[in-house]
């Protein structure tokens, strides 16, 4: 009987253990933390967006590094699949706007608890507290691993599913790109996915906390062309901006270049149509301060500063407002310019971008080109995807693949 480590208890671990053990494989999970599957407890703000429920095309769609790399992960455990799965482990399973989907109960500790149930009817033995220092080779190929502390485990294969470098807090410090790495592999360099970002503009602070719905955020390479552009929700933060749209767009950024962003507070109207409603309400209200119009259009700071961005005292009467400033005023409204710092760091990030150079693993196995016995899976390969359950999927489908080729007999 194989004996298989598993370097790390998150989602893609488990479901390496799973696959493996039920392909006959004694199974040894060695986990750093007290737990399993810690970053599942903050998914989907506690309430683990598991996977998404969407067609196989639009999954694909939402993986943005790599998706031809996964075709063979994805047909060994789809989103479907993976949903009937933890079904059949205890977990009822609910699908939400977007294709979201859920525990039924609304808690992520319910898809660590159905696991973690099944792992031990399989008689996986789980290591807490075990950091795995090196990998041990024989005759060119895995043969076990060297523990912090001394100790070393004799091992048939080896199954790398440590995590990116994303929410350091729960574990997932980097320790797989250096395993890797010490195995001859390249490693992408690793970069915060899906993350607030921060703008060059300081008044983003004033509107700190300020949330905005049904606007449109859109993204241009200084001088050049469009790259993003999407409705949705977004927020103000005292270093920029956050929120669904943005970190969507976090994933997006080119590595080189300034990118220039512009907010339209107003979508769906054109600048014709909003002209004449700033029209109607000047008219309605030709005696009042210029604030107190821009307070039935917009949030009040957020109208505040929009005066402000457009030199237009707020305390100007609105017959005296010129056509040149109400021209001026939709303009801005119509596209609010703000320019990208940079993203938040790794302790912000939902995920990491970057990781083992996919080139050099099999994706029909997800066993290492380089050293046979050596396998990855999850985060730690260079593969990320949009929000939505798409990531948490790619962790499950590769732990899946990689359990089950590790278990097969050579």
């Amino acid at each position: 009987m194989k004996h298989i480590g598993i370097i790390g208890g998150g989602a893609a671990g488990m479901l390496a253990a799973l696959f493996a053990a039920r392909g006959g494989a004694r199974v040894t999970i060695l986990e750093r933390n007290e737990k399993l599957g810690k970053k599942l407890y903050i998914t989907g703000k506690g309430r683990c967006n598991a996977t998404n429920a969407c067609d196989k095309e639009a999954f694909f769609k939402n993986i943005v590094r790599n998706p031809r790399f996964l075709y063979a992960s994805f047909a060994r455990l789809s989103n479907l699949q993976l949903l009937d799965l933890l079904e059949s482990l205890g977990c009822p399973m609910k699908v939400e706007r977007g294709d979201r989907a859920f525990p039924a109960s609304d808690k992520a500790s319910d898809v660590t608890g159905a696991l973690s149930r099944e792992l031990r009817r399989l008689g996986v033995a789980v290591r807490f507290g075990a950091r795995v220092e090196s990998i041990s080779c024989e005759d060119g190929r895995v043969a076990g691993a060297h523990l912090e502390g001394g100790e070393s485990l004799a091992l048939d294969a080896v199954i790398v599913a440590t995590g990116g470098a994303s929410y350091p807090s729960t574990g997932s410090t980097g320790d797989g790109y250096a395993l890797a790495r010490a195995a001859g592999h390249t490693v992408v360099p690793c970069r915060p996915a899906l993350v607030p970002i921060e703008t060059k503009e300081s008044w983003c602070a004033e509107l700190m906390g300020l949330s905005l719905k049904n606007v449109r955020l859109s993204a241009n390479i200084a001088g050049g062309k469009r790259f993003y552009s999407e409705m949705g929700e977004m927020l103000f933060t005292h270093f920029g901006i956050s929120g669904p749209l943005v970190l969507t767009l976090s994933s997006l950024l080119p590595e080189e270049g300034e990118v220039r962003l512009s907010l339209d507070l107003k979508p769906a109207l054109d600048e014709g149509t909003l002209d004449k409603r700033l029209l109607r309400d000047f008219s309605a209200a030709k005696n009042c301060q210029l604030s107190t119009v821009m307070d039935g259009l917009e949030p009040h700071s957020l109208g505040q500063m929009l005066l402000r961005l457009a030199d237009i005292s707020p305390y100007m009467p609105v017959h005296s407002v010129t056509a040149a400033q109400r021209k001026q005023l939709v303009k801005l409204m119509k596209a609010v310019p703000l320019t990208v710092k940079g993203t938040r760091g790794m302790e912000e990030a939902v995920i990491t971008r970057g990781g083992v150079q996919v080139k050099e693993v099999n994706p029909s196995t997800l066993e290492s080109r380089l050293l046979p016995g050596l396998y990855f899976a999850g985060e730690v390969l260079d593969v990320d995807a949009l929000t939505g359950g798409f990531n948490l999927q790619i962790a499950f489908s590769t732990g899946a693949l990689a359990g089950a080729s590790a278990a097969k007999e050579d």
